[in-house]
């Protein structure tokens, strides 16, 4: 640790680096100091220059930042709080730190607020510093902080490209958080201006076309979140974070997980399939043109003949969002129209393992999954950032090449590139086998041209896509891309209060939102303008890969291994929500010893819905280490420590508070 004085000295003559050599000379100069100031002054000295957090330097921008107040008219109340955060604002500051660490929730960062308040005020009353009065009326009542507010010029998405370049720097360097808000570095980011602006257009116009909050209360509180990566390369060009801080949205919505990705997942499930084939198939990949029982409200068999059970130990039965009497139809048609049943069954069939071993290698962070590997998990469980989602497609589109996203180039300090900060090297690996994310792309073509996405048919160019729409109907997705450009569009209703996701059935006045809906329709408008005068690449084309393997009791003869898209949309019902029941416990006698080594995918967890990991919001899900530091977001982060935000050609740079 270090004393007043050090932490004045260092403050103040020093930089913020761990070292020997720096340690020494702190030591030295305090002695100095020490000899020239009386304590008073050394104090003052002190909190003129310490960092209170949210970019708040010295104790009169502390009070103006917290509470909106001269220093000099803070009540020793007041004065408590501000004095904790000196322990550490991070995990002091109520709002919440979860961008920096997931364990600096709102919650938990106010117990530690209260507790370090209530002692502080506890040892001014010891040394006599507050009367038995002084201190009755301090300890009475918390005084909480006010909420953020947006930094001047720094609204609309500028707020969200900023937080994003701003947690990048930090997962790549030692710059700390206190440094960086002090200012004078130049940040140059991989986000280009037009792009930014026409995803902000199209979310604003579906915005004012669909939704009348004033008017409709199940309108209220709807949500956008949503990215733009360049597949090959990562660099993250657009996205859109929300509302903006100047109308007190302070989450990064493109940024941050907890939002379930329902149907988007089922691509991940059939790659798996391509790749390691079904536990009976002795490793020979499954063709897309296998067919699965697609009707509604089916058992979900195990490897080894059993059912999965409720809690209850009754039998679970796997739902579609309708009773349409599909019959056995290829998992292409499955895809195509995004019913659940074959999907959660191949899931089983193929080893949640593999699905999830495939998700990560296509750039999904581990963190960021469910931890429950059940049959749902083959549905969208999980919670990816937009961000994340739109690099895990961008692998399909770069033919199994995945490349880690990032939003800075460059980082500079006077005209001189930041020695610590390690710029981004776009070196794309191998993720999976080039034929098995071709035919991926193959079947998500199908989608946008028969199937629940044929919204973007709009665009008028090739492009493959993916629908998604979870349970209760509580987000709706779309994600889809070119071979330039891969986009994601989450839509969600959230909770001011509790950050719990709300229905949105209802919304916009129809009955239920789906993937195809408003998501489609905000990704098609920005790709229209993003993608302007820029070529149609199509897709490379996709050839035969593993052999048809039907489910057990599907009709013969077997088809042919060719296929062609249909010529014209097909006339078929909605798509089917990430529907599940309540979670089931399978019970003892259902255990099996054989599969992908996960004891027939079973972690010991039921069954569950799209419920778990945040759909309900049930328990505040957990942000992972990205490129991310402390706006407070109540949901968390999903894209690791090598995601970023930022661009280099016309991205232009954030310089913070004296840039």
């Amino acid at each position: 640790g270090s004393t007043i004085t050090q932490q004045y000295v260092k403050n103040t003559y020093l930089s913020q680096e761990q070292s020997v050599t720096r340690k020494f000379k702190e030591m030295f100069i305090s002695i100095k100091v020490g000899a020239k100031l009386d304590k008073d002054q050394i104090m003052q000295g002190y909190l003129n220059t310490s960092y209170f957090g949210r970019g708040a330097y010295g104790i009169q921008a502390a009070a103006q930042t917290y509470y909106g107040k001269n220093a000099v008219d803070l009540k020793p109340s007041e004065c408590a709080v501000l004095a904790a955060l000196l322990k550490g604002p991070t995990y002091y500051d109520p709002a919440g730190n979860q961008d920096l660490d997931k364990s600096a929730s709102p919650q938990a960062n106010e117990k530690r607020s209260k507790d370090r308040w209530s002692w502080i005020l506890g040892e001014m009353h010891k040394d006599k510093h507050l009367t038995d009065g002084q201190y009755q009326e301090a300890i009475a009542k918390y005084p909480k902080p006010d909420d953020r507010k947006a930094t001047k010029g720094m609204t609309g998405q500028i707020s969200y490209l900023a937080d994003t370049a701003k947690k990048y720097v930090l997962a790549h360097s030692d710059i700390t958080e206190a440094q960086f808000d002090r200012g004078g570095y130049q940040i140059y980011t991989t986000f280009k201006k037009k792009d930014v602006d026409a995803l902000a257009k199209a979310v604003k116009n579906v915005q004012k076309e669909k939704l009348d909050p004033k008017h409709r209360e199940l309108d209220k509180y709807v949500q956008f979140g949503a990215a733009s990566v360049k597949p090959r390369d990562g660099a993250i060009v657009a996205l859109y974070g929300g509302d903006g801080y100047e109308n007190g949205h302070f989450t990064n919505n493109a940024d941050t997980s907890g939002v379930p990705v329902g149907s988007t997942w089922k691509p991940f499930v059939l790659a798996a399939a391509m790749e390691y084939g079904k536990y009976n198939s002795h490793g020979e990949g499954v063709s897309p043109l296998s067919k699965y029982n697609g009707n509604d409200h089916l058992k979900v068999q195990k490897p080894d003949g059993t059912y999965y059970l409720n809690k209850d130990n009754s039998t679970f039965f796997q739902e579609n969002e309708s009773d349409y009497p599909w019959g056995y139809i290829s998992l292409r048609k499955a895809m195509e129209q995004s019913v659940n049943t074959p999907f959660v069954q191949l899931g089983v069939d193929v080893g949640m393992t593999h699905v999830r071993d495939v998700a990560r290698q296509a750039g999904i962070l581990e963190q960021s999954m469910s931890q429950d590997l059940n049959p749902s998990f083959a549905i969208g469980t999980s919670t990816p950032s937009a961000i994340r989602m739109a690099d895990a497609y961008a692998t399909f589109a770069a033919s199994g090449q995945q490349t880690e996203p990032y939003s800075v180039t460059a980082v500079k300090v006077n005209g001189a590139d930041a020695p610590s900060f390690v710029k981004p090297k776009p070196t794309p690996k191998e993720a999976m086998d080039p034929n098995i994310a071709n035919n991926v792309t193959d079947v998500l073509e199908n989608v946008i041209q028969n199937g629940t996405g044929k919204k973007a048919r709009a665009l008028g160019r090739a492009a493959a896509g993916k629908t998604g729409t979870t349970d209760e109907n509580k987000s709706a997705w779309f994600v889809g891309y070119t071979q330039q450009l891969s986009t994601s569009v989450a839509m969600f209703r959230e909770n001011p209060k509790n950050h719990k996701l709300l229905s949105m059935n209802g919304t916009a006045g129809a009955d239920s939102i789906h993937g195809g809906d408003i998501p489609t329709q905000v990704w098609t408008e920005y790709m229209l303008a993003a993608l302007k005068g820029q070529n149609d690449l199509g897709f490379p084309k996709a050839t035969d890969i593993g052999t048809v393997q039907h489910e057990a009791g599907a009709p013969s003869p077997t088809p042919s291994v060719t296929f062609t898209p249909s010529p014209s949309p097909s006339d078929t019902p909605s798509p089917t929500p990430s529907k599940t029941s309540p979670s089931p416990s399978p019970s003892v006698s259902e255990s099996c010893t054989f599969g992908w080594g996960n004891d027939c995918n079973d972690t010991g967890g039921g069954i569950g819905g799209t419920d778990t990991g945040g759909t309900d919001g049930g328990t505040v899900p957990t942000p992972t280490g990205t490129e991310t530091t402390g706006t407070g977001n109540s949901r968390g982060n999903g894209n690791g420590n090598s995601t970023g935000t930022g661009n280099g050609t016309d991205g232009g740079f954030f310089a913070g508070q004296n840039g």
